[in-house]
């Protein structure tokens, strides 16, 4: 088999990490006592806070800690403190503080992958909590190169192609996210691998849209990849 370029995703591809907002989320809902609105409707207003501060600010713990406060701010029914917004905050913060729990398969099929192809990690987010998260796995060894963007839209996919050099025709995009990890990779002209999973950020979820000239594989977990590269 010819050498490929895998752009592999991080976050709830290779470890849990959407479980650890929605755990964060649950305790703000649980903190905020609203007296009509339910969790879904609260989470609601807060993706539509998200989507609007992610376009200047982007993702991670410290800017989630910041959309709870501006969502707490519009919602209380109560008068609003300064310990409350900390309390708030550090709703986000906790998520800094939870292990880096590996997706079942990942660690044995990266030793695999990375003994017939060249890896890259990528990923969106703040810069230097990706990249903790990464030392923490430990799998970093496998990588050879990280590449950690505001966006993973279609401009920031062939912005890489261009940048490494690489032939889009033996490009793949791996991971979880039809927004973030397929979509646009596809529409950049590179393959994927669809990964699904259950807990994906409802902001990171569209129709899959098989478009361009690259093929789209979807496999049910991680260890898979072993049977296709």
């Amino acid at each position: 088999m010819m050498r490929e370029s895998l752009l592999i995703d991080a976050d709830d591809t290779l470890w849990e990490n959407n479980i650890y907002f929605e755990e964060a989320f649950e305790q703000f809902v649980d903190f905020l006592e609203h007296s009509t609105l339910t969790a879904p409707e609260v989470r609601a207003i807060l993706d539509e806070i998200e989507l609007a501060n992610s376009r200047v600010h982007g993702y991670g713990s410290l800017n989630f800690g910041q959309n709870l406060q501006q969502c707490y701010r519009r919602l209380a029914e109560r008068a609003i403190h300064a310990t409350d917004l900390e309390t708030v905050r550090g709703f986000a913060l906790r998520i800094l503080e939870q292990p880096v729990v590996l997706m079942e398969g990942v660690a044995e099929t990266l030793e695999y992958l990375a003994s017939r192809h060249d890896l890259t990690v990528c990923t969106k987010g703040h810069p230097e909590e990706q990249k903790l998260k990464i030392d923490r796995s430990g799998l970093g060894v496998w990588f050879g190169h990280t590449a950690i963007v505001k966006e993973k839209d279609r401009a920031a996919y062939e912005a890489l192609v261009h940048e490494r050099g690489l032939d889009k025709s033996r490009t793949w995009m791996i991971g979880n996210s039809p927004k973030s990890d397929i979509n646009p990779a596809l529409e950049a002209g590179l393959h994927a691998v669809f990964i699904p999973h259950e807990r994906t950020w409802t902001l990171e979820r569209q129709q899959l849209r098989e478009s361009g000239p690259g093929r789209l594989l979807i496999v049910e977990r991680f260890g898979d990849l072993r049977g296709i590269f």
